[in-house]
């Protein structure tokens, strides 16, 4: 037996192949792009920042409400989160049934009906939601404010009904509408990519379908259920034309069935065309807020996802 040829006499390593210039400039192109986001992410927060500075070192009373910013902000923070969240807390159960309807229990022409239906539904213009909910939805949700009065006046949320309908609670379900395609559609294409061999050995070791779909697809298609749900929440959270249209201005209360709350984009886009000196540096101030907001919201939607990462298909 020969021994081993020794180190000198090892064949060199093979060289590695030159680069195309075709990879060369797509890399590039590729590298540009994710740095101009980070740029423009930048810009806009510097720009927010510098135009929102005089409101935070003005006199208190020259700020609308006379008591500070703080004081005129938070209100309009308050009706975005929860306008938001009652949006998102329909919306995600009935966007998950939807999802899993389409994927696992309906035949393959009717699930694929369904899913074109909703996808459909996400290109309706933000404003034609707006005037649905003004004219058709609002009316209908009259009795149902006034049974809620009736029945659960006693919280601060139910003290009064509107008789127009025109509320924060009516805002939100609106907006519920408005996200379902979206979370419907992350979840129903998750749900597609659970694992064939997940699903049939839950069914072999005699689950039901709803027992497999507990098992297997549910976990396997949270991390994307958690990511479209925080895009529809940040939809929810910059959404402007509907809820302005939907809402009328008022005062700020706990009641979400009566008059008054609005939110930060309806509050900027209502009145932003008029605006000028530290009135402007008040919106642009507001628009800070819902930006960091919504920062934090994706970062932290970004958290959960990553704290998920190590569950796959394939282990």
């Amino acid at each position: 037996m020969s021994a081993p040829p020794a180190a000198s006499e090892r064949p060199p390593a093979p060289a590695k192949p030159p680069r195309r210039p075709g990879d060369v400039v797509f890399s590039g192109l590729s590298t540009a792009s994710a740095f101009s986001i980070l740029l423009i992410l930048a810009g806009v927060a510097i720009f927010l920042i510098s135009k929102a500075l005089p409101v935070f070192g003005a006199d208190p009373a020259e700020v609308t409400g006379g008591e500070g910013f703080l004081s005129y902000v938070w209100p309009l923070v308050f009706g975005t989160l929860v306008a938001s969240l009652i949006a998102m807390l329909v919306a995600t159960p009935v966007a998950v049934g939807i999802a899993l309807f389409v994927s696992h229990y309906a035949p393959k022409r009717l699930g694929t009906a369904v899913g074109f239906v909703i996808d459909l539904l996400a290109a309706v213009p933000s404003v034609v939601f707006g005037m649905w909910g003004f004219q058709v939805f609002a009316p209908k949700l009259v009795p149902l404010f006034g049974w809620l009065e009736e029945h659960l006046g006693f919280l601060p949320f139910f003290e009064s009904a509107s008789r127009t309908g025109r509320t924060l609670l009516t805002a939100s379900l609106v907006l519920a509408v408005m996200i379902l395609p979206i979370v419907t559609s992350v979840s129903r294409e998750v749900f597609l990519q659970t694992p064939r061999l997940h699903e049939e050995a839950a069914l072999a070791l005699g689950a039901t379908q709803w027992e497999m779909i507990r098992t297997a697809v549910l976990p396997f298609g949270r991390p994307g259920v958690i990511g479209g749900t925080m895009l529809g929440l940040g939809r929810a959270l910059g959404e402007t034309m509907a809820v302005a249209i939907i809402l009328s201005p008022g005062v700020f209360t706990w009641n979400l069935i009566d008059t008054g709350n609005t939110t930060v984009p309806a509050e900027i886009a209502l009145n932003f065309p008029e605006a000028a000196g530290l009135r402007l540096s008040e919106l642009i101030a507001a628009g800070l807020v819902l930006f960091g907001i919504t920062l934090a919201v994706n970062l932290a939607a970004r958290a959960v996802v990553e704290r998920r990462a190590e569950f796959s298909g394939a282990n």
